[in-house]
């Protein structure tokens, strides 16, 4: 008896399991020819798979998503937060400083992963909480690489608790000034004594697939420290930009993956890009900054940990 014609829902979850399974993030001609879809069909249904969160896309490159992540802990082994654990490990401990990996969701950030040191133990790990933009570092530097369009979900919630848009201390200030540098700082808005510093890891321009965050205590970020630790978190980023791109491989943009996969078979597709995660009123900034005058260190602080 010949085997029944597969559904759009099989080839959806054969292409999770072959992403979930995959020693290192296959490419898109690796699952076609792993779940045995022409490239072009392979590349419409990762579209919607990317934009329900079941798969990550970073540069030519896929990745289990965090709808994977929060139902799956074996999918961890080749996850986001195992191929970053290091680049975390060894910010960490060049800095002194807690630092997280947030990813975007439809609105907000999550944070999937933290290294925290024990000098900052005080500090709260927000692992598994999401973050919106308009309190914490790590969802301000997401938005600010996201495109003008793909950023309204995030200003729509900051504006649904009360948080300004406009003026010099509105949101719109604050991922100008993000994007225009490249870093997040945010000094106090979560929690008075804590303060961080965000960055954006980009593999295509204007879709960022997750973000590295410093968090401490409020003098950590000073002035005189603050041009050092933003070097730091550049180096970390782009490290980890190369690792999500591949060995061996370039960057591959949406528009080119696209015309690949249409010149094999003549279909046409659109992608789509996971969003981002967070509250409160003190304004984040991307300027050095000094720390408030009122931030001093607290016996329990909660703070973004992982934003």
């Amino acid at each position: 008896m010949p085997a029944a014609p597969r559904t759009a829902v099989d080839k959806a979850l054969d292409l999770v399991e072959a992403v979930a399974r995959a020693s290192q993030p296959p490419r898109l001609v690796d699952l076609a020819e792993e779940v045995g879809l022409h490239r072009a069909t392979a590349y419409r249904v990762l579209v919607d798979l990317v934009r329900r969160g079941w798969v990550l896309r970073a540069g030519d490159r896929y990745l289990p998503g965090t709808a994977v992540l929060q139902l799956s802990s074996s999918a961890a082994r080749n996850s986001l937060g195992a191929l970053a654990r290091p680049v975390l490990a060894a910010l960490s401990e060049r800095t002194g400083m807690m630092v997280n990996l947030q990813v975007p969701e439809v609105d907000r950030s999550r944070v999937i992963d933290v290294v925290r040191p024990d000098r900052l133990a005080m500090i709260s790990s927000l692992t598994g909480q999401a973050l919106p933009v308009h309190r914490f570092a790590g969802p301000l530097a997401l938005v600010a690489a996201l495109s003008p369009a793909d950023r309204v979900p995030y200003l729509r919630a900051a504006e649904e608790s009360g948080y300004p848009l406009e003026g010099p201390d509105g949101l719109l200030a604050d991922i100008e000034d993000a994007e225009r540098t490249g870093f997040a700082v945010e000094y106090g808005r979560n929690e008075q004594p804590v303060a961080s510093l965000a960055r954006a890891v980009v593999t295509r321009p204007g879709a960022p697939v997750c973000a590295l965050t410093l968090v401490g205590l409020g003098p950590d970020f000073g002035e005189a420290r603050l041009p050092g630790l933003r070097e730091r978190l550049r180096e970390a980023t782009e490290e980890l930009a190369r690792i999500l791109s591949g060995p061996g491989t370039s960057e591959v943009t949406e528009a080119t993956e696209a015309t690949e996969a249409t010149g094999a078979t003549g279909a046409t597709g659109a992608t789509g890009q996971a969003s981002p995660l967070l509250s409160s009123p003190s304004r984040t900034t991307s300027g050095p900054l000094s720390p408030s005058p009122n931030a001093s260190p607290s016996p329990s602080p909660s703070t973004e940990g992982p934003a």
